[in-house]
């Protein structure tokens, strides 16, 4: 390089790597604003209104934590249920080719298509003392419609794609010759599995699993029909936002509703920073 050509170098203006940058981040900022923003600051604008003493009141009634206990119960079990199968249908369908594997992978969307109210009259009809699936399990003791495993099922069906979609993309792009190597050098599969392949999805399970369990927290159409909605035993908190509503307290519906946003919130950011501090030991350990 020449001094001229030098020089301009110095004076020219550098140039972006991607064209229209603030026209997009623009847009971006006024989609998150209206979308999220928005709705968010209503909620606290609602409890803006309560003093302190009444909002601590409302959300620590008896039957309001009766419905917490319940909804984060059932979403935690709905949640590692579905991050064990999860995980497995994600390996059947990027490790195994079989008929009818495009269905099976189209099927795994159906929750996120499926109305919810319609999954939780479906849900109620089938495991119902009626119903296809009830008539088998009550000579067996065992009840679903109208009780906390009814909730748990519907909790597990709705947020199942989670999981399955956030692993999914991971094991496509880990090369096969991982796992054959492990074998290879002497490993069981469970080993190699546990020592090789594990590591490199636990992030990815990990946040379908916790994503998996907030969008648990929130449902209410699937959960409605088929929990029975008994106080303090299969009542969700979902249920008494909605019946605050119903009664037009806003404020009191917000405030209930601040708790599961309190909680979805400090999950996911957890997630997010043990996922960032995972994957760089995970790094570093192999550097």
């Amino acid at each position: 390089m020449n001094t001229r050509s030098f020089a301009i170098g110095l004076g020219s203006t550098p140039k972006r790597v991607l064209p229209g940058f603030g026209l997009s981040l623009g847009i971006s900022l006024t989609f998150v604003s209206l979308m999220l923003l928005l709705p968010m600051t209503g909620l606290f604008g609602q409890l803006a209104g309560l003093s302190l003493a009444e909002y601590w009141a409302i959300i620590t009634n008896d039957r309001v934590v009766a419905s917490y206990v319940v909804t984060i119960g059932a979403a935690a079990v709905a949640a590692i249920v579905n991050g064990a199968f999860g995980l497995l249908l994600a390996w059947v369908l990027v490790r195994y080719e079989f008929p009818g594997k495009r269905l099976l992978d189209a099927l795994m969307d159906l929750p996120f298509a499926l109305p919810t109210a319609v999954a939780g009259i479906t849900l109620a009809t089938l495991y119902s003392s009626n119903g296809w699936m009830g008539r088998l399990l009550e000579p067996l003791g065992l009840q679903v419609a109208y009780t906390w495993v009814g909730i748990a099922l519907a909790m597990a069906f709705t947020s199942i794609p989670f999981v399955v979609r956030t692993v999914q993309p991971v094991l496509e792009d880990m090369p096969h010759e991982m796992d054959e190597a492990a074998l290879t050098l002497g490993a069981s599969d469970l080993t190699g599995f546990r020592r090789v392949i594990l590591p490199h999805l636990w992030p990815a399970l990990v946040t379908g699993t916790g994503l998996a369990f907030v969008r648990s927290l929130g449902e209410f159409g699937a959960i409605i029909f088929i929990a029975g909605n008994m106080p303090y035993e299969t009542e969700i908190t979902a249920l008494m936002i909605f019946v605050r509503l119903q009664e037009y307290d806003y404020a009191g519906a917000s405030a209930i509703a601040s708790v599961v946003l309190f909680v979805s919130l400090a999950l996911l950011l957890a997630i997010n920073i043990w996922q960032g501090r995972f994957i760089k030991r995970l790094h570093g350990g192999h550097g």
